[in-house]
């Protein structure tokens, strides 16, 4: 059963790190997923896959609804848990990350998820994600087959409203996120607004220890004046892929600063997420892109 378990772990976790947008609290449902199914006859399962999916998504649900009640996160603004790897590939992704990544699951679309009620994410993840029936969500959220799908809709128009689809062609988007770089190195503010687009959002996240930088900034030309004075810190930029888009870390001495993502659609950036909080940079398992030797 232990290596029946495995098998779908990677799985798990990814329906676990949409629902929460925490790798930790990821890990943790699936463990609790885990202590759960050690505790159940086996023999009384009959898909074992589609159990231990509902599962992990009901433990999930009710940690929602705990941090609803408790309201243990009083930021405004919240950048879930980014996954980084090299863009050149030549670290490849383990099977686990892989499975956080299918789908494109940009932070963008984590921060939409965010807004969203627990019964609403449930129902979308687990049935626009991971093709759970509606008729096996239902019983979760104690609503009808009926009502779930109407949440689940309701979703969808949301995330596709608010979360675009980022451009597939990856090297367009490193060549929109370059040129923002280029631009703000120059300080040439219309060339920074050349490259956004006219709604484009800013989203950055400082935590409780930079407070200042928790802001939410819409428009071309007042992300670009924010951004100008980021042109020194461009030649710290190491390039990466955040969540699977292209993105950077900033490294100006050997520790990151902020993590940043962008969500590219024809050829124009139209959101950027920034992790700027230095208690979850440090967390952060940045090997795979040598940030040591920054």
């Amino acid at each position: 059963m232990t290596a029946r378990f495995e098998e779908h772990r990677p799985r798990l976790r990814a329906v676990a790190y949409r629902m929460l947008g925490s790798l930790a609290e990821a890990d943790d449902a699936v463990q609790e997923t885990w202590l759960r199914l050690d505790r159940t006859d086996a023999a009384d399962i009959d898909n074992l896959g589609g159990w231990l999916t509902t599962v992990v998504g009901r433990i999930c649900l009710n940690l929602l609804r705990s941090r609803e009640q408790r309201r243990e996160d009083p930021l405004e603004i919240r950048i879930p848990d980014p996954v980084i790897s090299r863009e050149d590939g030549t670290a490849g992704a383990d099977p686990e990350q892989e499975a956080l990544l299918v789908d494109s699951v940009g932070l963008a679309m984590l921060v939409v998820l965010q807004s969203l009620a627990p019964a609403e994410r449930l129902a979308f993840v687990l049935h626009d994600m991971f093709h759970v029936p509606f008729d096996d969500i239902a019983p979760l959220i104690e609503k009808t087959t009926a009502a779930t799908r109407q949440l689940a809709s309701r979703a969808r128009r949301r995330v596709q409203g608010q979360a675009p689809a980022p451009d597939p062609d990856l090297a367009r988007q490193r060549a929109a996120v370059d040129a923002f770089f280029a631009a703000a190195r120059d300080g040439d503010f219309e060339a920074l607004v050349s490259v956004l687009d006219p709604d484009v959002v800013l989203r950055s996240d400082g935590g409780t220890a930079r407070t200042g930088l928790s802001v939410i900034v819409q428009g071309a030309r007042t992300v670009a004046a924010q951004a100008t004075s980021w042109g020194k810190l461009s030649p710290f930029a190491r390039p990466a892929l955040i969540n699977g888009v292209a993105g950077v870390v900033v490294v100006p001495q050997k520790q990151p600063v902020s993590v940043m993502a962008f969500t590219v659609v024809d050829g124009k950036i139209v959101a950027i997420e920034v992790l700027a909080d230095p208690e979850r940079l440090r967390r952060l398992d940045l090997s795979v892109l040598d940030v040591g030797d920054a």
